[in-house]
């Protein structure tokens, strides 16, 4: 099922909470917390679990932890540290100090590692990994019992001491909860919560050799922190009763743990190990390829945290997964920009015009509109002179039907100037091209009326080839062309899917004058093109780049707009 976002937006923990601070739950407290591995970079599923968790803190006048799950020093780093903050913060959200990890607590999570052991309730496992494996058992068959399930809580405690120490090599033993083998729920069949790991540590160095799991870490680091509700998305629903086990086994604060569907969008993939294949395999330019779901990515693209933070509110929180329809992530970019991008004409396709009768040495400013969404916002100067540049796109030497556009002996009005006819063509003489067209204006109609009440059909944007800047452009499209890239009946790779024309790159592009010196990350509606922002990489006073944003196609408004009639 594909969601449009037509429907009233749900969010089922807002109700829990909401009934949990009534009744006095927790004293009345909301504490929740966004836990990310730094393993890789956010994506927009991420950004709908920063707006819920930061989001449901601050309404209900509660506090969010930033808390780093870092018990994997193979694939962590400060690299994916510091994008995961720059991110929660262009999203808008604050964790105030509160900066957590989960390396702060391993000195009380190995402490009640032993308290489980001393307990009967955990065990040292010399089985290989691959025998663990087996021993484990299917959804169909039941796991079998590890023949050192027994071992006495003195041997168990001498081992793990010994697995600390350094004493074994990686691989040689676990630390497993012991539970149930013959439990329906594979994560309860005596899960491994130690193992041993010779690896640097990025925060810790070398203190430890071995690392908690991250069933054994989590719940646990949501207790010491006070969290009242751990929120995370349905795939951990399975891993809940060993959540509350090892909580209700040691006695501590118990926090309750919440699942929700995860973001889904169409035309791209949201897992972190694709995502690194695209990257590693050079399908795309880095993890900020703004073709990319990535927080980085979209940035860079030109989304806004507005746009972004519109559209989490408004796809809800439910139970149940969907797949939500990209258009409407366009469209609320769509909606934040209209009001907040300053408009500006930029030809992508140049093609020359010389006004035959307009003087040769004259350069006039014409008035143009920053925003008609906004006022405030005033106008700007634009040149005009006898030589401009239209979009190739923008004439046809035959026409068909309903081609209202530049064509010879026809009439158009270039935006805030003057009429203008087509009057001869230039082409090239080997290839028969049209290079350049001859037009004269009609200098009674300044600022693009008619003084005798004749009209015409089209209005045309253009830049004067005086003071006009050469920059590139870059024109993104969705980067896959199917809308579910992972739904392949005969088992193609997503890979496959990849669309060809995800990315066209113009780099002989015509912007007005007013565009020097933007600024990267800046935003602007080129008009009649799309939205677009300055590249915040390769933008330089050398050269401009502008990355487009969103078309000024509105899709998601488009199926809007026929479910309301469909039930009218």
């Amino acid at each position: 099922m594909i969601n449009t976002g037509a429907a009233s937006p749900s969010n089922f923990i807002r109700n829990i909470i909401r009934e949990d601070v009534v009744n006095g739950k927790n004293h009345g407290r909301v504490r929740m917390r966004f836990p990310p591995e730094p393993n890789g970079y956010l994506h927009i599923g991420h950004a709908k679990a920063i707006c819920l968790n930061f989001g449901l803190a601050d309404e209900f006048g509660g506090t969010c932890n930033l808390r780093f799950d870092d018990t994997n020093p193979l694939k962590e780093g400060e690299e994916y540290i510091k994008a995961i903050k720059e991110d929660v913060r262009w999203l808008g959200f604050d964790w105030e100090g509160r900066e957590y990890y989960a390396s702060d607590y391993f000195d009380q999570l190995y402490a009640w590692a032993v308290q489980l052991i001393k307990d009967g309730k955990a065990y040292v496992d010399s089985l290989s990994p691959e025998e663990i494996r087996q021993y484990r058992g299917t959804l169909t068959e039941r796991g079998k019992e590890s023949p050192y399930r027994d071992r006495p809580v003195e041997e168990n405690l001498r081992l793990f001491e010994a697995m600390r120490d350094g004493d074994f090599e990686d691989g040689a033993c676990v630390l497993r909860a012991k539970i149930d083998m013959a439990s329906g729920n594979l994560n309860m069949r005596d899960p491994v919560i130690y193992r041993v790991l010779h690896v640097r540590h990025h925060r810790t160095g070398d203190a430890w050799c071995i690392y908690p799991m991250y069933d054994f870490t989590h719940g646990q680091s949501d207790s010491i922190e006070g969290i009242t509700h751990s929120v995370c998305t349905l795939e951990f629903e399975d891993h809940r009763p060993l959540y509350d086990w090892f909580i209700e086994q040691l006695g501590i604060h118990h926090p309750q743990q919440i699942e929700f569907a995860r973001l889904n969008l169409t035309y791209t993939v949201m897992s972190k190990r694709k995502l690194m294949r695209l990257v590693d395999e050079g399908y795309v330019s880095g993890w900020d390829d703004p073709r990319l779901p990535t927080i980085s990515g979209l940035r860079r693209r030109g989304y806004t945290p507005e746009s972004i933070r519109d559209f989490c509110d408004r796809i809800g929180v439910a139970k149940k997964e969907s797949m939500v329809d990209v258009a409407l992530l366009e469209h609320c970019l769509r909606e934040d920009l209209n009001k907040r991008a300053p408009r500006v004409m930029g030809v992508l396709r140049p093609l020359k015009v010389v006004i035959e009768n307009y003087p040769e040495d004259q350069v006039e400013e014409l008035d143009a509109i920053n925003n008609p969404e906004d006022p405030s916002m005033g106008t700007r100067k634009v040149p005009f002179s006898r030589v401009l540049y239209i979009e190739q796109d923008d004439f046809l030497e035959s026409p068909p039907k309903k081609f209202y556009r530049l064509a010879p002996g026809r009439e158009v009005r270039l935006r805030y100037a003057y009429f203008i006819k087509c009057v001869d063509v230039v082409k090239d003489a080997k290839t028969g091209k049209v290079i350049e067209l001859l037009c004269t204006y009609d200098p009674m109609t300044k600022g693009g009326d008619s003084h005798d009440g004749r009209k015409v059909k089209a209005t045309l944007h253009w830049v004067s080839a005086v003071g006009s800047l050469r920059a590139e452009v870059r024109l993104y499209d969705r980067l896959f062309s199917r809308a579910n890239p992972e739904e392949s009946k005969d088992g193609t790779d997503f890979i496959a899917h990849l669309n060809p024309d995800s990315l066209d790159i113009m780099s002989s592009c015509r912007v007005e004058s007013t565009l020097e010196g933007a600024v990267p990350g800046s935003h602007y509606q080129f008009e009649r093109l799309g939205y677009f922002c300055v590249d915040t990489k390769d933008s330089s006073e050398e050269g401009l780049v502008f990355n487009r944003t969103v078309s000024l196609r509105d899709t998601w408004g488009k199926i809007k707009e026929a479910e309301t009639r469909s039930k009218g």
